[in-house]
């Protein structure tokens, strides 16, 4: 895993065509924006679909969401 610090503002690019940027830090919670093509799919882990939470659970062992 990467672990990168950014400040408010700051970019992070990921490959050519995905860019995310720090856009708020408020009491311990950050905001991101991310621009990215429409045809990559993003989303936030707790709404992965199932089969997909599995599969990173067990590359990662950890417990599979049930």
């Amino acid at each position: 895993m990467l672990v990168l610090s950014r400040k408010l503002g700051e970019k992070i690019f990921i490959g050519d065509n995905v860019v995310i940027t720090v856009v708020d830090i408020d009491r311990g919670k950050i905001r991101l924006g991310i621009e990215a093509p429409r045809d990559v799919p993003i989303y936030r882990q707790e709404l992965l679909p199932l089969d997909r939470q599995q599969a990173i659970a067990a590359q990662q062992n950890l417990p599979a969401v049930s």
